[in-house]
C-alpha cells in the first residue's frame, strides 16, 4: 500500500447514479469508490498514479430528495464535428429549445463522508521527471491543505459540487448518526469503470472504452470497509 490519506467531504446534494436506471437518475444510498476516485482526481492527478479507496464513513443520515430538471436529450455528433473541422458546411450544433426533456432525479441531500484512500504508482513516467511516491504525496498534501483543485470536485453528477474537502487525522465515530447503526447490506453496487487500456495510453491517447465492475459491500455502523469487499469484485 502506498501513502495513505484521510479526508472529509461535504456537500448539499449528491447523485451516484444506479446504472440500471436508463433515463431517470436514482442515486445509490452511498457513494461508489469510482466516483470518489474521480473527485480526488479533480484535486491532483497524473498518469503516474492511481487512487484506491480503502474505507468510506457515512456521517449524516441517508436522505433523498426528488428533483425535476430540464435536460438536453441530444448530443453533438462526432461525425459532424470532424466534418466541420475539415471545412464542411454542416454546423455541429444543437439548439436546446428544440431538444429539452424534463426528467426527475432521486438525489442524496446534506451529505458528509469520511474517505480513506491511498495511491499507487502505475509505472508510467513523464519525460525528465522523477515519478517517486514521496513527490506525489507532498504535492497532494499541499493541495489538500490549501484547498486547491484544477477542476471543481463533484459528488457523482457534475452539477453537484463539493462544498468542502478537509484533511482529517481520524474519523470521530461519535459524529456518525445513530440511524446508521447496525449491518446494512448495500447489495450489488457499481465499484468503478475499468478502462480497457488499463490507464496506459496507446499511441499517446487514453481509451474511452470501459467495462463496469461491481462489488457487494455492507455498511456496518456507518462504515464501509471497501478494501475488504474489493476482494470479491464482480466483472
Amino acid at each position: 500500500m502506498g501513502y495513505g490519506f484521510k479526508i472529509i467531504a461535504e456537500g448539499d446534494y449528491a447523485c451516484f447514479t444506479r446504472p440500471e436506471q436508463k433515463v431517470e437518475r436514482v442515486s445509490y444510498d452511498v457513494p461508489t469508490p469510482g466516483a470518489l476516485e474521480g473527485m480526488i482526481k479533480c484535486i491532483y492527478w497524473k498518469p503516474a498514479i492511481r487512487y484506491v479507496i480503502d474505507r468510506i464513513v457515512v456521517f449524516n443520515p441517508i436522505r433523498f430528495e426528488n428533483i425535476r430538471r430540464n435536460e438536453v436529450k441530444d448530443k453533438v455528433m462526432l461525425t459532424k464535428v470532424k466534418n466541420a473541422m475539415r471545412g464542411g458546411s454542416e454546423s455541429p450544433v444543437i439548439y436546446t429549445k428544440e431538444c429539452i426533456s424534463q426528467r426527475s432525479g432521486m438525489v442524496l441531500k446534506n451529505i458528509r463522508y469520511g474517505i480513506e484512500f491511498h495511491f499507487e504508482l502505475t509505472g508510467i513516467k513523464s519525460e525528465n521527471e522523477d515519478e517517486c511516491e514521496e513527490k506525489h504525496y507532498n504535492i497532494l498534501m499541499r493541495r489538500l491543505r490549501n484547498g486547491q483543485c484544477f477542476r471543481q470536485p463533484v459528488l457523482g453528477c457534475r452539477e453537484f459540487s463539493v462544498k468542502s474537502i478537509k484533511l482529517a487525522d481520524n474519523f470521530p465515530e461519535e459524529y456518525i448518526d445513530s440511524s446508521l447503526a447496525g449491518d446494512k447490506d448495500l447489495g450489488i453496487m457499481l465499484y468503478r469503470m475499468n478502462f480497457k487500456d488499463g490507464g496506459i495510453p496507446v499511441n499517446g491517447k487514453f481509451s474511452d472504452e470501459a467495462d463496469p465492475v461491481y462489488y457487494h459491500p455492507h455498511m456496518i455502523d456507518g462504515v464501509i470497509d471497501v478494501a475488504r469487499y474489493r476482494r470479491d469484485i464482480i466483472c
